[in-house]
This record gives structure tokens, sequence and C-alpha cells, in this order.
């Protein structure tokens, strides 16, 4: 494996290359343990910038979600009777968004040729009132990335708990994604999701495409095809937010564990915690989820 370092606010931080016959990944583990590129051959995958010339995670091909995934509306958590402030995190949003891990750095455990593995400690914060550890594994397999998240509670109480992937897929002329659903939650001037209604999925060109949505019902695969390659995603999860309008060069395709604000849509009584896909980690308690990215030049 390649490995090069890149500065970062001022310090060293390594950019590690993955590769396999023609696959290559590059991954940032210091900046929010990010994939800063994904090539087939020379062709991009994901939006792709060499790990050295990386300076934010906004602009990587894909970072993870943890401990949630998209928005908690307004950046209040309420929990068990009691409102928790977090930070907004995301500029001037009102919100506070996808989580923690992207914006910490994470440690490197293992490494191989082929074969990455990171770490991240969070210790309960403004951020996030309960401490959780979370690793990521990277894996090249042939022309297929393999992605694994877990974390586990590390607090003393129950936490709500989610995962998920963001990356952001090259959106090319020919760019037609396809998968199935069963629903589709609208959402609020304000980027919140406010009611579900049915959903097949998509089976559509992505040039006109204008979406900011969660699917429910996933069936855990989707097709991306333009006219350079042909992507597989398929994930262990069953919700995926799909993003991209006339104005973005990329589709965002995310598996994710839970709807978008689905602790506050639980505390609000809008659905059940297993409609809503949120999980509660007992103190010690795990969760993992898996993603792979597939990828072969266009026929």
């Amino acid at each position: 494996m390649g490995a090069q370092f890149a500065m970062h606010n001022g310090a060293m931080s390594p950019a590690i290359t993955l590769s396999g016959a023609r696959l290559r990944c590059e991954i940032k583990p210091e900046l929010g343990g990010c994939i800063a590129g994904l090539w087939l051959d020379d062709v991009p995958v994901l939006r792709s910038t060499p790990a050295a010339e990386l300076a934010t995670v906004r602009l990587s091909g894909s970072y993870p979600l943890v401990p949630f995934s998209n928005r908690i509306g307004h950046a209040t958590l309420k929990w068990q009777g009691t409102s928790h402030p977090l930070v907004q995190n995301n500029g001037p949003e009102p919100h506070a968004i996808h989580g923690v891990g992207w914006q910490r750095p994470w440690q490197v455990l293992d490494q191989g040729d082929d074969l990455l593995m990171l770490a991240c400690e969070h210790r309960a914060d403004a951020a996030w009132p309960f401490a959780f550890d979370a690793s990521q594994t990277f894996r090249i397999r042939g022309d297929v990335l393999e992605l694994t998240l877990s974390m586990t509670n590390q607090s003393a109480v129950p936490a709500p708990a989610g995962l998920g992937w963001h990356p952001y897929f090259v959106k090319r002329a020919a760019s037609h994604v396809t998968f199935e659903a069963s629903g589709r939650w609208e959402m609020s001037g304000e980027k919140l999701p406010t009611y579900r209604q049915p959903s097949a999925g998509l089976d559509t060109d992505c040039s006109g495409l204008d979406v900011d949505h969660c699917f429910d019902g996933w069936t855990g695969s989707v097709s991306l095809r333009d006219e350079l390659l042909h992507t597989r995603i398929h994930s262990s999860l069953s919700r995926l937010v799909v993003f991209t309008n006339a104005t973005r060069d990329f589709v965002a395709i995310e598996p994710v564990s839970h709807v978008n604000n689905a602790v506050n849509l639980l505390q609000a009584g809008t659905a059940r915690a297993e409609d809503l896909g949120l999980e509660v980690l007992a103190p010690g308690e795990s969760m993992s989820a898996q993603m792979s990215i597939q990828v072969e030049h266009a026929r």
C-alpha cells in the first residue's frame, strides 16, 4: 500500500491508498475517516480528489455517518424526557447534521495493500451527549470496495444510535439511477421530514432529478449507469437517502439505518421506533452495517 503525507491544519496527516487490480481508493483517516477518492483505472467513481490535495471532508468522495445520519432538527435532541442542545455543525444551517464522526480524526488500527481498519473514540460533549467507540473497515476485492461501520455505546445509559455512509457518485451526462423501495419521506422547507408516502423507488435519468429524500423499504441494492461506468451499491441497511439537483455534479446515494430526524420524530409520536429505523443501544451494546461499491466499465 502506498502512503503519502499531506498538510492539514498545519500538521502532517497520512493519506492511505488501497489498490486492487484496477480499483484504487485513497483515504484520509485524520480528515473524518473519509474516502478522498475512488477510481476504476483512471475513471473517478466517486467525486474524487487525490488525498494529498483534499483539505475539507465536505469535498471528499464519502464519509461515515455516526452516531446518526442526516439532520437532527434545530440541533436539539429530545431523548427520554430530556432536551439536549447540540452543536450546529454545518455553517449557517440551524440543524445538527451527519453525526460527529465525519468531523473527528480516526486512528489506524491495521492496514495492508487492500485493507484498512480505523477507529474513533467519542467522549460525551456538546456535539453528542453519549460516549461511543466506532470503527471502519475498507477492503478491496477485485473491482469491489467493501465497507463496514460499527459503533458501541460506551455511556452508562441507553442511547439512540444510527449508522450510514455519505458517498458522492460522479453525475455524468448519461447517469441513470435505479432502485426499489416502498416509501419516501416528504421534506419541509427546513429540510426535515414531515410525512411518509408510498414510493416504488427511482428508475430515472439523473440530469433532471431534483431529490433530497429518505426512502424506506429499500431492497438494499442500487444501480447507477452512465456512459463510462456501471456501479452497483449494496448494503445491509434498509433506508436510502438520495440527493442531487441540477446545480450538482454528483448524486449522493446514502445507505442509512434510520429516517432523517428519527429521534425527534419518535418523541413527537410521528411513528414507531421500528418504523423509523431507530436503534437504542444499551450500555456496551453494539451495532454494525455493511456497504459495497462494485464497479465495471460500461459495455
